[in-house]
């Protein structure tokens, strides 16, 4: 599949999944914080399954 994220977005999902997966870690939120692993991986890969269901793209490169 095409990358459809760009970098931008890449960086911000990457920093509030890292986010989240601390504040779990850290056991200042609850268990749901794991959930931080789906935007993490998301910036990581390029690729937002939600962007691709509703043709949305922020990817420079693919345009």
């Amino acid at each position: 599949m095409k990358k459809n994220a760009g970098t931008l977005d890449r960086g911000f999902r990457v920093l509030a999944g890292l986010s989240l997966i601390e504040l779990a870690y850290s056991g200042l939120i609850g268990s749901w914080g794991w959930f931080g692993i789906v935007p993490m991986l998301s910036g990581v890969i390029g690729l937002c399954p939600a962007y691709a269901l509703l043709g949305l793209n922020t990817c420079r490169i693919n345009k």
